[in-house]
């Protein structure tokens, strides 16, 4: 059939048959394409964000162990340091933070307490931070001493702010590699990330998550604005306690349309095309092809920038990077490799025979038999050898290296060189330091001991001190065993130290220790523990030892005469012995029990023994009760005068009063001064009991003025420690007293004769105020003549002893005659003491005393009974009866 002879439907229909089949075919393979392309692209965008993620993670991990490198030189010192002073260690870190780092700070924690940071400011929160009790950090930090290596964790939040890694480092010392410490080095967390690449700019969404090695929940520190699209690209970075995993994905996602899509379908079209417009389909092809080209010189330029970046971090690091051909021995250097093995840059191709020659001749047999074990087995290759350089100077290198087979099954070997000449040479002044460290050690052992033994003896007898005696004591208290103490001091020890010297009185003490060596048990303990005091110490049985029976031995051995300096002295000794019968009592207490018996001993006359008793401990137990109830009773204002008038002799007027100072007991009521005085001299406060008495005395006399009494002065005791205060001039001379208002009674006991210039000065200087100065118990035997006329006193005061047997003996009458006569001449007036009678009265009138006080005439009384008394005159011949007044 012609086709013009066909219908026309079927002729038209069947020019379309080619173009249908062609549309068909072209829109299968359209939607085929569009598939692919979609694809590819999701490929490539995988690629392309591995390849950025995988840049991201050298960055940091190489940042990292660069800062972990740092630190350990530091920790290597401090284990040859323990001591290491904070200035030193503040030197050495100061070293390492120049290298630019992202340390933020350094911290040493002996026994897991930070002790030592650097730096210090900003960081003093972390000083004295406990491990044990920081339970974000606890863990770890058991770790490095668990597993005896360096672990990394972080992030962890900081005491001082901020968040940061921890690197921590195991410390340890000492001859046997003891575990000491841990060194802790603070990684600014932000800073690591910044100096990584990790911000805001990057053309991925990136996040990283924590989770510690033993598993948990991932923990999430880092996100770019962006949110990171599901199916992300993972990759993890062990960083020692923790592994941290990074995910990253396109900052449009996976599914962003592509930005050629519709020129894509548009070609697609244009090939559905292609028969009726082929000049349009060859353009179109022209087009696209070129469209490809920009997209692989894009991809050229960034794999050449990543290069770059590359090559950037190596020489940042000073790592050289190389390859080696096992079939071909071709050695490929960097220009990093060039400098280390001094080969020179122009020289075009590097073989093994380069690397050979490099090496220095005792390593050469070594380094080789390492590097062919490597290839052989395929096992790393990890080594160090020495680099002998053109010019004689010799480098130590460090090479790290794996082994893979290329395409054409040939064992190749990739790896990197770096110098490490520094660090070896620091490790050897280390080394140095840390033998010269252990030297100084020892010969700072050998002088603690000897300044130990030192210590605990004296340098003068070589007996154990007081130091030695204590630690004694302290190991005796928790035994519980017997114990006895003989608590030893020797007598007229003074006597011979004023009159022969000091030199003298050493010889004496060397002597004495020597004889206490000579008759003490060997098993029993004797310490000088100070002046001319010894203590022995003795776990034997108290029945079995006779402890009085040793002791009057010792003091008869040291009661021996002694050959000093060509003169033979005489020393004595007197001893308290104390015993423990109860388990509970300790050795401390012991000790103040030998001491009472031995107060004891020597109150009781020298020379003798006393053991310690239950009728001492009351003793001691009542004075110590007294003691306390002075002390509040000063406190409390518990002290007044009582006030017994003077008159004189001939008229029976008051010339004076003598103010008495009394104690008002809250519960004994009033005591005597001879039941407290003796306490209170030894609690060293008679002055403030003097003081207060002359307060209150003063300020009667102001009252009896007002009243219209007319006292023309009173007299008050003062003390040797009152006249020694420093004070007592200034605060007489404040109160402003009018001259011969006051008068200060010294007793003659003070011993005028070995007074001090600064006690006399003292008395001239009160005399100098206008108070006068009186003699009191005169006739006691304590003064000589010669002291009181230089002390020129106001009046003298017999004693009582004199006056009370005048009536019965003519020998006393002559005695006292005498002394009032003594006074007459140097214009000194007497007054007597103790007149029990008017019998008395009579007598000492007509030998010419000048005053009398006595209970004859009036008893010491309170202020108020006093000025009653004053006013109704009732001691005068006519006011009262003529008989005498009890005594």
């Amino acid at each position: 059939m012609n086709d013009r002879n066909a219908p026309l439907s079927f002729r038209g229909l069947g020019y379309y048959i080619p173009a249908i089949v062609v549309a068909f075919a072209v829109l299968i393979a359209a939607f085929l394409a569009d598939v692919q392309k979609r694809r590819l692209e999701t490929e490539y965008l995988r690629s392309f964000t591995t390849e950025q993620l995988g840049l991201l993670r050298a960055r940091l991990q190489g940042n990292i162990l660069s800062d972990i490198k740092l630190v350990q030189g530091l920790v290597a010192t401090f284990s040859t340091e323990p001591d290491m002073s904070p200035e030193r260690f503040a030197d050495l870190s100061r070293r390492i933070f120049r290298e630019g780092t992202q340390l933020r700070n350094l911290a040493i924690a002996p026994d897991f307490v930070v002790t030592l940071v650097y730096p210090l400011k900003g960081n003093e929160r972390s000083l004295g931070l406990d491990y044990h009790k920081n339970v974000q950090q606890r863990a770890a930090a058991m770790q490095v001493k668990q597993h005896d290596r360096l672990i990394v964790t972080g992030p962890v939040n900081l005491v001082q702010g901020g968040r940061a890694l921890i690197a921590r480092y195991p410390i340890h010392t000492g001859k046997d590699n003891a575990f000491f410490g841990i060194a802790s080095a603070v990684i600014d967390l932000d800073k690591l990330l910044a100096s990584s690449g990790f911000d805001e700019d990057m053309r991925i969404a990136v996040s990283i998550s924590s989770r510690a090695h033993e598993g948990g929940e991932a923990k999430g520190f880092f996100r770019t604005t962006a949110a990171v699209d599901a199916d992300p690209v993972v990759m993890s970075l062990d960083i020692g306690h923790e592994i941290w995993t990074m995910s990253a994905a396109p900052v449009k996602g996976w599914h962003q349309p592509s930005a050629d899509l519709g020129l894509f379908r548009g070609g697609l079209a244009l090939l559905a095309l292609i028969i009726v417009a082929p000049m349009f389909w060859v353009g179109y092809l022209t087009k696209d092809r070129h469209r490809h080209i920009l997209a692989l010189q894009d991809r050229e330029e960034r794999l050449e920038t990543v290069s770059q970046r590359l090559q950037l971090a190596l020489d940042a690091s000073k790592v050289g990077v190389w390859e080696y051909d096992s079939e071909t021995r071709h050695l490929s250097w960097d220009a990093r490799m060039r400098v280390l093995y001094d080969v020179p840059p122009t020289q075009p191709v590097c073989g093994y025979e380069d690397w050979r020659r490099g090496l220095h001749p005792d390593d050469l047999e070594e380094a080789e038999r390492v590097f062919a074990t490597a290839i052989e087995t395929e096992k790393p290759y990890i080594t160090a050898f020495r680099v002998l350089r053109h010019d004689g100077s010799i480098r130590h290198i460090r090479a790290h290296g794996m082994t893979y087979r290329a395409s054409s099954g040939a064992k190749r070997i990739v790896g990197a060189n770096w110098d490490v000449t520094e660090d070896i040479q620091l490790q050897a002044e280390l080394l140095q330091a840390k033998l010269t460290a252990e030297a100084q050690n020892r010969a700072l052992e050998e002088a603690r001991r000897v300044m130990e033994h030192n210590s605990l003896h004296d340098a003068l007898t070589r007996l154990p001190n007081r130091r030695f005696l204590d630690q004694q004591l302290a190991l005796a208290s928790d035994d519980g065993r017997a114990l006895t103490l003989l608590h030893i001091d020797l007598d007229r020890f003074k006597d011979i130290n004023d009159t022969l010297g000091h030199a003298a009185g050493d010889e004496v003490l060397k002597q004495a220790a020597a004889v206490l060596r000579a008759h003490v048990p060997a098993e029993d303990f004797i310490a000088r523990i100070g002046g001319d005091e010894f203590v022995l110490l003795s776990r034997r049985d108290p029945a079995a030892a006779d402890f009085p029976t040793l002791s009057a031995r010792l003091i008869e051995a040291i009661s021996a005469p002694m050959a000093i300096e060509g003169h033979d002295c005489r020393i004595g000794a007197s001893i308290g012995i104390a015993t423990r019968h109860d388990a509970e009592e300790s050795a401390e207490q012991l000790l103040v029990n030998a001491d009472i018996a031995l107060y004891e001993a020597k109150r009781r006359g020298r020379n003798r023994v006393e053991a310690f008793n239950d009728e001492l401990r009351l003793r001691t137990v009542e004075i110590k009760r007294l003691s306390d109830d002075i002390l509040r009773g000063l406190e409390r204002g518990e002290f007044h005068p009582f006030f017994q008038p003077q008159f004189d002799a001939e008229t029976l007027e008051i010339v004076g009063v003598e103010a008495l100072a009394r104690w008002a007991h809250p519960t004994r009521g009033f005591i005597p001064p001879d039941v407290f005085l003796p306490v209170a001299e030894s609690l060293n406060v008679v002055a403030q009991i003097d003081e207060a008495i002359l307060d209150q005395a003063l300020f009667q006399t102001i009252r009896w003025e007002g009243q219209g009494l007319d006292i023309p002065r009173v007299s008050v005791n003062v003390s040797c420690q009152r006249l020694r205060d420093e004070n007592l001039i200034e605060k007489l001379k404040a109160m402003n007293i009018r001259p011969g208002a006051l008068t200060f009674e010294l007793l003659e006991s003070i011993s005028f004769d070995a007074a001090d210039d600064g006690l006399k000065q003292a008395i001239e200087e009160i005399k100098a105020l206008g108070i006068d100065i009186e003699i009191d118990d005169f006739g006691s035997g304590h003064a000589s003549i010669v002291s009181l006329l230089e002390l020129s006193p106001k009046r003298l005061k017999i004693d009582r002893r004199l006056v009370l047997p005048l009536l019965e003996s003519t020998a006393q009458q002559s005695l006292v005659h005498s002394i009032i006569d003594i006074g007459k001449v140097r214009g000194i007036e007497t007054v007597a003491e103790g007149v029990e009678t008017l019998a008395h009265a009579e007598l000492l009138r007509s030998l010419g005393c000048d005053a009398l006080q006595g209970y004859a005439l009036a008893r010491p009384m309170p202020a108020d009974d006093f000025l009653a008394f004053a006013k109704a005159r009732e001691w005068m011949p006519a006011a009262r009866p003529t008989t005498a007044r009890a005594s």
